[in-house]
């Protein structure tokens, strides 16, 4: 059970809000759905999507996340309740369907939207007023992206989402420089990935780390350890043109390069000012990974130099309230 307390501060006393874990209703799921973008950083889909006569399921919720990958939320109304198997039984069904779920996000949000769809790590998200040390367990023996999402009201005004747990279908440790050998000579100069609508042919993020010079190497390195270290709740999520780290939602991306890494972001450009002489307002330009603010790093220092930045996208400050940069691709 969470521990987690609210406390209303009035003339310098503290008064503990009440908060209401009961099973989740039909009318919350529904505001959580109407909130998606905001609360997670999922395009909304579908509700109670069907599964067709053979399977003979209804996910509660369908989804596309910021960073393209589809999205199954399941909500746990009573405690004896297994969404998680019941989750992972449609995962199963999803990744049979995913022309069916193409022509959904096509419809919803467009041929874009569509064609951008990352396969490489569908997600299961559930939500519920508490989980029990089993549900925790379970997931963490399981070779699948699950999130674990425990949920508490704070009257009709507050809605607390805590991760309770998470497990990644692969592993989310820092890059090291004993596991990413340098090639001792580039084969040939490779165009570095500039556009969100790079052609098929764009090298992925585990084919441009063997082909990165040694010491961007152990930069890479010490930036993913760096973000790792920044707490406990961080997920490291290696998709096929960049890494994300993310809480609830993406706080940065990492795209690397030949001669430097591209970091970006949550973080308001406007309130960065000015803008370091390696930095850049992206927000109207299309590239891969997510977030509005650039930053470009060649060398420790530049790394070391960033830092702050960094602590202000994990901890939420200087978040833009929309975001004109689009999701990654």
């Amino acid at each position: 059970m969470s521990d987690i307390k609210l406390f209303r501060l009035q003339s310098g006393k503290a008064l503990e809000l009440q908060g209401d874990a009961s099973d989740l209703e039909k009318p919350l799921q529904t505001l959580i759905e109407a909130n998606l973008d905001t609360l997670l950083g999922i395009r909304f889909l579908a509700t109670e999507y069907s599964t067709g006569k053979t399977h003979a399921g209804r996910i509660d919720s369908l989804g596309l996340d910021e960073n393209n990958c589809p999205v199954i939320l399941e909500y746990k109304r009573s405690v004896g309740e297994n969404v998680i198997n019941q989750g992972l039984f449609y995962l199963d069904w999803l990744m049979d369907h995913q022309a069916e779920f193409k022509l959904l996000v096509m419809d919803q949000l467009g041929k874009p939207a569509a064609d951008a769809i990352d396969w490489t790590a569908p997600r299961l998200v559930c939500i519920a007023a508490d989980f029990t040390k089993y549900d925790g367990h379970a997931v963490q023996q399981i070779n699948r992206n699950i999130e674990l999402i425990r949920y508490r009201r704070f009257g009709d005004e507050l809605l607390l989402l805590e991760l309770a747990n998470a497990a990644s279908a692969n592993a989310g440790k820092a890059t090291t420089t004993k596991a990413v050998k340098p090639a001792k000579a580039a084969p040939a100069p490779a165009a570095e990935p500039t556009s969100a609508k790079g052609a098929g042919g764009d090298r992925s993020y585990a084919d441009w780390l063997p082909l990165l010079p040694p010491h961007l190497c152990e930069l890479v390195a010490s930036l993913e350890g760096h973000v790792l270290s920044l707490g406990d709740d961080v997920q490291r999520k290696e998709l096929k043109l960049y890494v994300a780290f993310k809480r609830l939602k993406n706080f940065a991306t990492v795209v690397p390069q030949r001669a430097r890494s591209l970091l970006y972001l949550h973080v308001d450009p406007d309130q960065v000012q000015p803008l370091p002489s390696n930095g850049r307002d992206v927000r109207q330009q299309g590239h891969w990974g997510t977030g509005d603010l650039e930053l470009a790093l060649a060398s420790q220092a530049d790394l070391d130099a960033v830092k702050p930045l960094i602590l202000m996208a994990y901890e939420g400050r200087a978040v833009a309230a929309t975001s004109a940069s689009g999701y990654g691709s």
